[in-house]
């Protein structure tokens, strides 16, 4: 199986879709520097989720994202169990599941541990998972995460609730270290067009090898619920005129 095509070397998009002829207009309005996304919290079962991903799959040469759902780690075993069957290209999980998930899926799936913002400078909250984050926040430095997160099988941090450019400041820290200690990132979080290029000029410019941003709600049109294809070519364009 093929890996994600990262633009250049460095920058996928990561995107949600409603339907597979959303998802082709995705694709094509990328090249294919795209994952996108199939939130595992709009299934009902297991089942039903593999049976349709497996249909995307087909139709977008595996091209998805596996998602929690707005980061509910209620959803971690669903997400574990689905990409354990599918083997999609890109998974999203908390950081407490990513080992399990991992030994599901096997090694070739990009898979990226969620951390959070936490209010200090140069330090995560690596507590995202179900029964974790309703305890005391468990706050460590973004290095010793990124080390974690290498142990429990991950290729990349994602960095949510970033609140757009609410969290900036720790935002450029989580790039430096993930540039210094040779891990992904994967900002999330109020992304849109207006704060695009700051968030990834940050993340290039700090010298992140791979990065996948998310962008979600910003870009769907409300009345149909499809990703709209005009703000992808924008985002692209974006990424086209600032990669070096």
């Amino acid at each position: 199986m093929n890996g994600i095509n990262f633009y250049e070397g460095r920058v996928c998009l990561n995107c949600l879709t409603n339907s597979i002829e959303n998802a082709k207009a995705i694709i094509e309005a990328t090249q294919t520097h795209v994952v996108v996304g199939i939130l595992s919290s709009n299934y009902p079962d297991i089942e039903s989720a593999v049976k349709d991903m497996k249909k995307y799959q087909e139709a977008v040469d595996n091209n998805i994202s596996v998602g929690l759902g707005a980061g509910n780690p209620s959803q971690w075993k669903a997400v574990a169990e689905i990409s354990g069957q599918i083997k999609p290209k890109h998974i999203n999980q908390t950081f407490t599941a990513g080992g399990y998930t991992r030994a599901k899926a096997g090694d070739e799936p990009f898979m990226n541990s969620m951390v959070s913002p936490c209010g200090k400078v140069g330090y995560v909250k690596i507590s995202t998972g179900p029964f974790s984050k309703e305890q005391n926040p468990a706050i460590v430095p973004v290095e010793t995460a990124i080390a974690m997160a290498k142990e429990l099988g991950a290729n990349s941090l994602k960095y949510f609730p970033m609140g757009g450019l609410k969290t900036i400041e720790e935002f450029k820290a989580v790039a430096n270290a993930c540039a210094e200690n040779e891990f992904n990132l994967e900002p999330t979080g109020g992304i849109d067009l207006d704060n695009f290029k700051e968030i990834l000029s940050i993340a290039l410019n700090a010298g992140v090898k791979k990065i996948i941003p998310h962008v979600y709600s910003s870009i769907i049109d409300k009345e149909t619920g499809a990703t709209r294809i005009e703000d992808i070519k924008v985002l692209y364009k974006i990424i086209q005129e600032i990669v070096q």
